[in-house]
């Protein structure tokens, strides 16, 4: 009995705690970003922002105004897209130790354990898998430290047998044939093998996972391929991610939750780019 008390509280507080962070956003046009980025700091790392202490105060002052006063305010992601995007971000760029950081930021704001390890599993096919390990090591740290117990549940959905047809039962509304074309003639037809890798792995290994829905890891990978810069691949997932249900309008916002963390190049490349697919 105790037990489900203190997970209902739990809850609660988890609940109250996101709905609060959401409206931050929307809150009186007259407060300045220093007021906002105050705010949000505060829900997030449950420290003080804009600390005077430290080697590089005045850097640390630029970027906290700069992100969580002013990032966060652009587009109707809720701060808990924001920081799986901030997260997905870091981990492609293996920033660990700012990654920590905010993979402990966003199990504060009601993340899920197995969210985030989904957010970071599905990046294997992206950035390979050492990169995705150094990242899990990450994440498995912080659970440990909070008392979570490792290995967290399994949320695979597939069988062996299923990979390829499950996989493709995804990948083909949102993407057709086109890595399959694009690999044809390649000598001895390894081209094949590099699709169905694709549709197996990508698809089917990590797709059809539970945790995450379709819509999120689009999501998720646009700001992964904001954040490597791989424009060509970019514009394919601009694609897949308004077919799976992303708008024009979260696409922006989410390109533009990557700029403190890419830099302008990438960004306003990736924001040409969405402009262009939407014509």
């Amino acid at each position: 009995m105790l037990k489900k008390v203190l997970t209902l509280f739990l809850v609660v507080l988890v609940s109250q705690n996101f709905i609060f962070a959401t409206a931050i956003q929307n809150e009186d046009k007259n407060m300045t970003r220093t007021d906002i980025c105050k705010k949000n700091y505060k829900i997030l790392f449950q420290g003080e922002a804009l600390s005077p202490t430290g080697d590089d105060p005045e850097m640390m002052a630029i970027l906290q105004k700069y992100i969580f006063g002013e990032i966060f305010t652009v587009g109707e992601l809720d701060i808990k897209t924001r920081e799986l995007i901030t997260v997905t971000s870091l981990a492609v760029q293996q920033t660990l130790p700012q990654l920590k950081a905010h993979i402990n930021a966003t199990l504060k704001v009601g993340v899920t354990p197995i969210e985030l390890r989904e957010a970071i599993y599905q990046l294997a096919p992206f950035i390979g898998f050492p990169k995705t390990l150094n990242a899990l090591s990450v994440l498995n740290e912080v659970l440990k430290e909070r008392g979570i117990e490792t290995p967290l549940k399994s949320t695979a959905a597939i069988n062996e047998e299923e990979r390829f047809i499950k996989g493709l039962a995804i990948q083909n509304p949102l993407y057709g044939d086109e890595i399959k074309q694009a690999m044809k003639d390649l000598p001895d037809d390894m081209g094949a093998d590099v699709a169905r890798f694709l549709t197996e792995v990508c698809f089917g290994d990590f797709y059809t996972r539970e945790g995450l829905d379709i819509k999120t890891r689009e999501l998720l990978f646009v700001a992964a391929l904001v954040t490597t810069g791989n424009n060509t691949t970019l514009k394919s997932h601009l694609k897949g991610s308004l077919k799976a249900g992303n708008s024009k309008e979260i696409l922006t916002a989410a390109i533009i939750q990557c700029l403190p963390y890419v830099g302008f190049p990438n960004t306003i490349a990736a924001l040409k780019l969405l402009k262009d697919t939407l014509k």
